[in-house]
């Protein structure tokens, strides 16, 4: 899979806090950062699919069936923390969300949950109705009253392939039972990533992982939003 190009319009300038980290500017399709490059980067941005430390997030508009609205990630105010999964997924999406869900916690004992939203979006529609997303964030331990975390469903499986891997980069392919005697229906095999996105629209961190260690994503929501806010 080739990387998308993406256009963003110019990100505003914003003045550092003192004793944060120094901004670094990117240039014309970046803007501002909080912390410090991504240490655990293993390629450069250009070689990867998916946006990474100080590109733009590209903008993406999904409903949120739980709330029975649409939902434009350019509009969310504040910190973005943005991951793709499915809810039948056996393994990886099930400690991927865990994590995420720890963080969402840590941002409410921290007083910092108005400053963060967090938009899960499945890239399985046709299965992953309202009430299947209920039900699996009561599962996962999802505070859903606390109003920053959102599901995100897709109008259809095309719209889930434009969505999370055309503009996010997170690449899956679906797999039919008729391609795997221990398969009933199907599955996917996709990348595991999360999203760091400052105020500003620039991605601070991309973490390529399945199993996020929490401690370190609320440390990082935490530097952003003490420094951002």
């Amino acid at each position: 899979m080739q990387r998308r190009a993406f256009l963003t319009g110019s990100l505003g300038v914003a003045a550092a806090s003192a004793g944060c980290l120094t901004a670094a500017l990117r240039g014309d399709d970046g803007g501002e950062t909080v912390l410090a490059p991504q240490a655990d980067q293993q390629h450069d941005g250009g070689s990867l699919p998916y946006p990474t430390y100080g590109e733009p997030l590209p903008s993406f508009t999904v409903p949120d069936p739980l709330a029975d609205e649409l939902v434009a990630s350019d509009d969310v105010d504040g910190t973005l923390v943005v991951t793709a999964f499915f809810t039948t997924c056996p393994a990886e999406c099930v400690q991927l969300i865990g994590q995420l869900a720890g963080v969402q916690h840590g941002t409410i004992e921290r007083g910092i949950d108005g400053e963060v939203t967090f938009l899960a979006v499945t890239f399985d529609p046709s299965r992953d109705d309202a009430q299947a997303l209920r039900e699996y964030g009561q599962q996962m331990n999802v505070d859903l009253s606390a109003g920053n975390w959102r599901f995100l469903r897709p109008d259809s499986p095309e719209r889930a392939e434009t969505v999370v891997e055309g503009k996010l980069g997170v690449t899956f392919d679906r797999i039919d039972a008729k391609t795997s005697e221990r398969l009933e229906g199907y599955d996917f095999r996709h990348l595991s990533l999360t999203f760091l996105r400052n105020p500003g629209g620039t991605v601070e961190r991309a973490y390529r992982t399945e199993r996020p260690d929490h401690q370190r994503v609320l440390s990082d929501i935490k530097t952003v939003v003490e420094a951002t806010s």
